[in-house]
Protein backbone atom coordinates (compact mmCIF):
# COMPACT_ATOMS: atom_id res chain seq x y z
CA UNK A 1 0.00 0.00 0.00
CA UNK A 2 1.35 3.63 -1.10
CA UNK A 3 1.99 6.09 1.90
CA UNK A 4 -1.05 8.32 1.94
CA UNK A 5 0.27 12.58 2.32
CA UNK A 6 -1.53 15.25 2.79
CA UNK A 7 -1.23 18.92 1.74
CA UNK A 8 -2.99 22.14 1.77
CA UNK A 9 -3.46 25.67 0.35
CA UNK A 10 -4.75 29.05 1.80
CA UNK A 11 -7.30 29.69 0.00
CA UNK A 12 -10.93 30.49 1.75
CA UNK A 13 -13.78 28.04 2.08
CA UNK A 14 -17.44 29.52 0.90
CA UNK A 15 -20.56 28.98 1.93
CA UNK A 16 -23.72 28.59 -0.80
CA UNK A 17 -27.71 28.36 1.09
CA UNK A 18 -29.48 26.48 -1.43
CA UNK A 19 -33.55 25.88 -0.81
CA UNK A 20 -33.05 22.22 0.71
CA UNK A 21 -30.69 21.18 3.18
CA UNK A 22 -28.20 23.06 5.19
CA UNK A 23 -26.36 24.16 2.12
CA UNK A 24 -23.42 24.08 -0.14
CA UNK A 25 -19.84 23.86 0.52
CA UNK A 26 -17.16 25.19 -2.15
CA UNK A 27 -13.59 25.10 -2.22
CA UNK A 28 -10.25 24.55 -4.24
CA UNK A 29 -8.52 21.02 -2.48
CA UNK A 30 -5.71 22.42 -5.18
CA UNK A 31 -4.00 24.87 -7.09
CA UNK A 32 -1.86 23.46 -10.01
CA UNK A 33 1.33 24.66 -10.92
CA UNK A 34 1.96 26.63 -7.48
CA UNK A 35 4.59 25.98 -4.92
CA UNK A 36 3.87 24.27 -1.78
CA UNK A 37 5.81 25.98 1.36
CA UNK A 38 9.26 24.30 2.17
CA UNK A 39 8.74 20.72 3.09
CA UNK A 40 12.13 19.76 4.93
CA UNK A 41 14.58 20.58 1.55
CA UNK A 42 12.29 21.07 -1.15
CA UNK A 43 9.33 22.40 -2.64
CA UNK A 44 6.51 20.83 -4.41
CA UNK A 45 3.71 21.78 -7.06
CA UNK A 46 0.53 20.17 -8.86
CA UNK A 47 1.05 18.88 -12.24
CA UNK A 48 -2.71 20.12 -14.19
CA UNK A 49 -3.23 16.41 -14.85
CA UNK A 50 -2.46 14.89 -11.93
CA UNK A 51 -6.08 13.99 -10.79
CA UNK A 52 -7.16 12.63 -14.73
CA UNK A 53 -6.94 9.06 -14.03
CA UNK A 54 -8.21 9.33 -10.59
CA UNK A 55 -11.00 10.90 -11.38
CA UNK A 56 -11.87 9.14 -14.93
CA UNK A 57 -11.52 6.03 -13.13
CA UNK A 58 -14.20 6.64 -10.63
CA UNK A 59 -12.04 5.46 -7.56
CA UNK A 60 -14.43 6.86 -4.61
CA UNK A 61 -13.40 9.92 -2.79
CA UNK A 62 -14.63 11.18 0.91
CA UNK A 63 -15.00 14.82 2.01
CA UNK A 64 -14.01 14.62 5.77
CA UNK A 65 -13.58 18.09 7.69
CA UNK A 66 -10.18 18.03 8.87
CA UNK A 67 -9.72 14.38 7.83
CA UNK A 68 -11.75 13.01 10.28
CA UNK A 69 -13.32 9.84 10.12
CA UNK A 70 -15.60 11.03 12.33
CA UNK A 71 -16.50 14.25 10.45
CA UNK A 72 -17.77 12.74 7.29
CA UNK A 73 -19.49 15.59 4.86
CA UNK A 74 -19.89 13.78 1.79
CA UNK A 75 -18.91 11.09 -0.56
CA UNK A 76 -18.01 10.89 -4.32
CA UNK A 77 -20.25 7.70 -4.50
CA UNK A 78 -23.35 9.47 -3.18
CA UNK A 79 -23.14 12.35 -4.96
CA UNK A 80 -23.02 14.32 -2.33
CA UNK A 81 -19.14 15.19 -2.88
CA UNK A 82 -18.58 16.69 -6.44
CA UNK A 83 -15.23 17.32 -7.72
CA UNK A 84 -13.93 19.18 -10.87
CA UNK A 85 -10.78 20.35 -12.42
CA UNK A 86 -10.24 24.11 -13.92
CA UNK A 87 -7.59 26.13 -15.26
CA UNK A 88 -7.04 26.93 -11.42
CA UNK A 89 -7.39 23.11 -9.73
CA UNK A 90 -8.55 21.15 -8.11
CA UNK A 91 -12.58 22.16 -7.16
CA UNK A 92 -14.71 20.68 -5.22
CA UNK A 93 -18.49 20.94 -3.87
CA UNK A 94 -20.13 19.72 -0.90
CA UNK A 95 -23.96 19.07 0.00
CA UNK A 96 -23.84 19.75 3.92
CA UNK A 97 -25.32 17.13 5.56
CA UNK A 98 -27.46 17.58 8.89
CA UNK A 99 -25.27 16.33 11.37
CA UNK A 100 -23.18 17.86 14.44
CA UNK A 101 -20.32 18.06 12.03
CA UNK A 102 -22.19 19.25 8.84
CA UNK A 103 -23.73 22.08 11.16
CA UNK A 104 -20.60 22.93 13.17
CA UNK A 105 -18.86 23.20 9.32
CA UNK A 106 -21.69 25.22 8.23
CA UNK A 107 -21.22 28.04 10.95
CA UNK A 108 -17.65 28.39 10.32
CA UNK A 109 -17.74 29.18 7.03
CA UNK A 110 -20.29 31.09 7.38
CA UNK A 111 -18.00 32.79 9.49
CA UNK A 112 -15.04 32.91 7.29
CA UNK A 113 -13.22 31.26 9.90
CA UNK A 114 -12.61 28.06 7.31
CA UNK A 115 -9.64 29.84 4.94
CA UNK A 116 -7.81 26.62 4.02
CA UNK A 117 -8.54 23.50 1.99
CA UNK A 118 -6.53 19.78 1.83
CA UNK A 119 -6.23 17.12 0.44
CA UNK A 120 -5.15 13.61 0.98
CA UNK A 121 -3.36 11.36 -1.69
CA UNK A 122 -1.31 8.67 -2.71
CA UNK A 123 1.86 9.48 -5.41
CA UNK A 124 1.82 7.50 -8.67
CA UNK A 125 3.89 9.69 -10.58
CA UNK A 126 6.30 12.29 -9.86
CA UNK A 127 9.74 13.68 -10.96
CA UNK A 128 12.32 15.62 -9.75
CA UNK A 129 14.22 18.97 -11.12
CA UNK A 130 14.07 22.53 -9.71
CA UNK A 131 12.68 25.55 -9.70
CA UNK A 132 14.23 28.37 -11.66
CA UNK A 133 16.04 29.50 -8.38
CA UNK A 134 17.93 25.88 -8.22
CA UNK A 135 15.75 24.59 -5.18
CA UNK A 136 14.91 21.46 -5.60
CA UNK A 137 11.52 21.15 -6.92
CA UNK A 138 9.50 17.84 -6.54
CA UNK A 139 5.86 17.67 -8.97
CA UNK A 140 2.91 15.85 -8.85
CA UNK A 141 1.97 14.02 -12.13
CA UNK A 142 -0.30 11.25 -11.11
CA UNK A 143 -1.96 10.67 -8.15
CA UNK A 144 -4.74 8.44 -5.83
CA UNK A 145 -6.91 11.07 -4.76
CA UNK A 146 -8.63 9.41 -1.50
CA UNK A 147 -9.91 12.99 0.60
CA UNK A 148 -10.90 16.68 0.31
CA UNK A 149 -11.63 18.47 3.33
CA UNK A 150 -11.62 22.01 4.78
CA UNK A 151 -9.17 22.29 7.12
CA UNK A 152 -8.73 24.80 10.63
CA UNK A 153 -4.97 23.07 11.15
CA UNK A 154 -3.23 23.95 7.56
CA UNK A 155 0.01 21.91 8.69
CA UNK A 156 1.86 19.91 6.51
CA UNK A 157 2.14 16.28 8.20
CA UNK A 158 4.65 13.87 7.49
CA UNK A 159 6.94 14.75 4.52
CA UNK A 160 8.84 11.49 4.61
CA UNK A 161 6.99 10.16 1.66
CA UNK A 162 8.52 12.68 -0.77
CA UNK A 163 12.19 11.57 0.60
CA UNK A 164 11.85 8.36 -0.16
CA UNK A 165 10.35 9.37 -3.86
CA UNK A 166 13.46 11.44 -4.02
CA UNK A 167 15.66 8.16 -2.84
CA UNK A 168 13.95 5.67 -5.62
CA UNK A 169 14.67 8.67 -8.04
CA UNK A 170 18.20 8.74 -7.42
CA UNK A 171 18.40 5.05 -6.32
CA UNK A 172 20.40 5.85 -3.18
CA UNK A 173 19.11 4.63 0.20
CA UNK A 174 16.71 7.06 1.61
CA UNK A 175 19.25 7.38 4.74
CA UNK A 176 21.29 9.02 2.48
CA UNK A 177 18.66 11.00 1.35
CA UNK A 178 17.31 11.84 4.79
CA UNK A 179 20.55 12.72 6.07
CA UNK A 180 21.39 15.08 2.86
CA UNK A 181 17.61 16.98 3.77
CA UNK A 182 18.76 17.85 7.63
CA UNK A 183 22.04 19.32 6.08
CA UNK A 184 20.03 21.24 3.52
CA UNK A 185 21.88 19.02 0.65
CA UNK A 186 19.21 18.10 -1.62
CA UNK A 187 20.07 20.19 -4.38
CA UNK A 188 24.08 18.68 -4.30
CA UNK A 189 22.20 15.15 -4.49
CA UNK A 190 20.50 16.37 -7.67
CA UNK A 191 23.28 17.80 -9.12
CA UNK A 192 25.41 15.15 -8.93
CA UNK A 193 25.38 13.61 -12.68
CA UNK A 194 25.93 9.62 -11.15
CA UNK A 195 22.66 10.26 -9.05
CA UNK A 196 20.40 9.71 -12.07
CA UNK A 197 18.79 13.02 -11.95
CA UNK A 198 19.31 14.08 -14.89
CA UNK A 199 17.11 11.73 -16.88
CA UNK A 200 19.15 8.67 -17.28
CA UNK A 201 17.38 7.08 -13.98
CA UNK A 202 13.85 5.61 -13.67
CA UNK A 203 10.95 7.56 -13.04
CA UNK A 204 8.59 6.19 -10.25
CA UNK A 205 5.83 4.89 -12.05
CA UNK A 206 3.18 3.09 -10.45
CA UNK A 207 0.07 2.71 -12.53
CA UNK A 208 -0.61 5.99 -13.73
CA UNK A 209 -1.50 6.03 -17.75
CA UNK A 210 -0.53 9.17 -18.64
CA UNK A 211 3.06 11.28 -17.76
CA UNK A 212 0.76 14.49 -17.71
CA UNK A 213 4.33 16.62 -18.52
CA UNK A 214 3.76 20.11 -18.37
CA UNK A 215 5.92 22.53 -20.92
CA UNK A 216 6.96 24.09 -17.70
CA UNK A 217 8.37 20.83 -16.76
CA UNK A 218 9.87 19.79 -20.16
CA UNK A 219 11.93 23.32 -19.77
CA UNK A 220 13.28 22.39 -16.69
CA UNK A 221 15.02 19.36 -18.17
CA UNK A 222 16.15 21.30 -20.49
CA UNK A 223 17.69 23.59 -18.08
CA UNK A 224 19.18 21.43 -16.32
CA UNK A 225 20.75 19.44 -19.02
CA UNK A 226 21.95 22.27 -20.76
CA UNK A 227 26.06 22.89 -19.80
Amino acid sequence: MLDLELRHIPRPVEFRATGTGLGVLTGYAAVFNRYSQNLGGFVEQVDPGAFTKSLSDGVPVFARFNHEDNFLLGTTEAETLRLFVDGTGLAYEIDLPDTSAGRDVKVLAERRDLQHSSFAFRTLTDDWGFTPEGFPLRTLLGVQLVDVAPVTNPAYRDTSTGLRSLATHLHIGIEQVKEAADKDELRSLLTNKDSGAHGDGERRDLGQVDNHLTIANLRRRIEILAP
